[in-house]
């Protein structure tokens, strides 16, 4: 599964490889693999190349990583063939991973292959074409599902070690900052800013949970014919976190352009409620009451926000700096890049308005006891 599973185009040329020496090494490691197979490559995706292999019993998919120099600690295939082994079997759906491969020599990078899963990768935030109740089913699953992933517990699936505890914000805007000026290309004036606001507006609470770190709509796959997810995509940023965090960037729907960037923002209340899609802080208070919290703090709330946007531009800005190298995974990532500044806008107007909270409460959610009523 890539992080965009849509259409396939023949294999790009900074990312072709010798298929009959993949093939001979998944014969050797795939229960009744058999050639030889067809390969293509998916459209979409912006980080790690993706591509499905067609052979005469059945289709699989291979994740790896891009050629070329590469930021350090990105595109970590090894741990998302980690933690697919470890999420089978779980509430957390996943592709089945079959084999990972960390010989660079097979097709020129590491790669894992897993199962080819059949469904709907949905792409707009106002899901053109079902009716209310169909979009109402999608964001409660969408809710459900993420809750269901940060009350997985990660001692019983061996995770206790997949990432530090502890001053999670502080090592992630450090990250995210290190990142961002390792492919910086250009001045954002409002990325400075936030560089500069993040480190001192951390939130107070802060606990620990398996986050996804890029859970958002395109992200998953939903069944051919019911709002249902049968895999969630995508787990290149995974690690253990703050779980408001990685809920607050599938949030970030409410706030993304409508003209154009797939979101909701700019619609009135009235407008998203006639789709059938909860209003922002009804889908909050929901998540609290599957995983227990009391309540939101605004200001904190509008944090997470912030940060999520000034990731977002880190990473656009990461696939710029890749697509100018002539490495990047899609043919558009140029385009993709250059919005890194309306990101960055977006997370600047979020921490204005985390200065201006004059309550301290976003939503009042249930208590722990209702939760389990």
């Amino acid at each position: 599964m890539s992080e965009i599973l849509s259409t396939t185009t023949a294999i790009r040329s900074a990312h072709r490889f010798d298929v009959s020496r993949l093939e001979t090494w998944l014969c050797a490691r795939i229960h009744g693999f058999r050639g030889p197979p067809e390969v293509a490559q998916f459209s979409g995706g912006q980080s790690n190349p993706t591509y499905l292999l067609t052979t005469p019993a059945a289709k699989y998919v291979l994740r790896r990583k891009p050629p070329g120099t590469l930021l350090p600690s990105a595109h970590a295939i090894d741990r998302e063939y980690r933690l697919l082994t470890a999420l089978r079997g779980t509430g957390v759906p996943v592709a089945d991973p079959y084999c990972y491969c960390d010989d660079a020599s097979v097709i020129g990078s590491e790669f894992y292959v897993m199962s080819y899963v059949n469904g709907r990768v949905l792409w707009d935030a106002r899901l053109p074409g079902m009716t209310p109740d169909e979009r109402r089913a999608v964001f409660d699953e969408m809710n459900r599902v993420m809750a269901a992933l940060h009350t997985l517990d990660i001692d019983a699936l061996g995770l206790r070690d997949y990432g530090r505890t502890g001053s999670y914000f502080e090592r992630q805007v450090s990250r995210w900052t290190k990142q961002y000026c390792a492919s910086q290309t250009h001045r954002i004036e409002s990325v400075e800013r936030l560089i500069a606001w993040l480190p001192e507006h951390m939130p107070t609470r802060e606990t620990t949970a398996l986050v996804h770190g890029d859970f958002s709509l395109h992200n998953m796959m939903f069944a051919p014919d019911e709002p249902r997810i049968i895999a969630v995509l995508d787990w290149e940023l995974s690690t253990l976190g703050d779980p408001f965090a990685d809920f607050a960037y599938l949030c970030l729907a409410w706030h993304m352009p409508s003209d154009g960037g797939r979101g909701l923002g700019g619609l009135s209340a009235a407008e998203i409620a006639s789709l059938g899609i909860p209003q922002e802080s009804a889908f909050v208070s929901e998540y609290c009451r599957r995983t227990g919290v009391e309540k939101v703090d605004a200001r904190e709330w509008n944090f997470y926000l912030a940060y999520n946007f000034f990731r977002g531009a880190a990473i656009l800005q990461g696939i710029t700096k890749r697509a100018l190298d002539g490495n990047a995974s899609n043919e558009h990532a140029l385009e993709f890049g250059q919005r890194a500044a309306v990101l960055a806008d977006l997370g600047w107007t979020c921490a204005e308005r985390a200065m201006n909270v004059k309550t301290s409460r976003l939503i009042a959610a249930c208590t722990h006891k209702e939760q389990h009523k």
